[in-house]
Formats: C-alpha cells, structure tokens, sequence
C-alpha cells in the first residue's frame, strides 16, 4: 500500500492484457486536461481506501479499475444501477459473439 515498506520494486517487462491496456486509456482520458475528472491524487486515495485486504488480492490494474469506479460513483458520473445495466449489455454482446 501506499507509504509501507514492501522492499525493491520488480522492474519485469510483460505483455499487457488488452483490458490492461483500456485501464490505462480510460485513466489517461479522465485525468487528461481536455476534462480531468479524475487527478491521480484521487486515484491513489481511492486506492488505499480499498483497504489491505482488498489491495493484496488485486493486481496492479485492477486496483486502478477499481478506485476509478468508485471515484467516479462518488462523483456522481455513472450510478451502481447506470454501471449495473452496462456491464449486462456487455455480457450479452460478448455471449452474442460467442466469446
């Protein structure tokens, strides 16, 4: 978590996942100037609001997906029900395409 003692960071290369790659330009977007909804600040309080528990059981990105989630519930950009009703259509669509 941000601030603990956690020793030498692993500086391995991956491939990103293509999800990865979308949490990336979905914070990019958001914190950009054009409209900056997001600062960065928030992002990483949202972060450790997750709690340790929450934290150590989530990767990298999905720590990012999620504090951006609640940030912007917070915020009042998208509801639990508005976020709900799209991630259905998104199931739909990928069990449409047989994915």
């Amino acid at each position: 978590m941000g601030g603990l003692e956690a020793g030498p960071v692993e500086q391995s290369e991956h491939d990103y996942a293509p999800w990865e790659k979308r949490v990336d330009a979905i914070m990019r977007l958001l914190t950009g100037k054009q409209y900056e909804v997001i600062t960065v600040d928030e992002l990483r309080r949202g972060i450790e609001d997750l709690g340790p528990g929450v934290y150590d059981e989530l990767s990298y990105y999905e720590r990012w997906i999620s504090s951006i989630t609640n940030i912007l519930i917070e915020k009042g950009v998208i509801s639990v029900d508005e976020l709900g009703r799209r991630m259905e259509d998104v199931c739909a669509r990928r069990e449409e395409a047989g994915i």
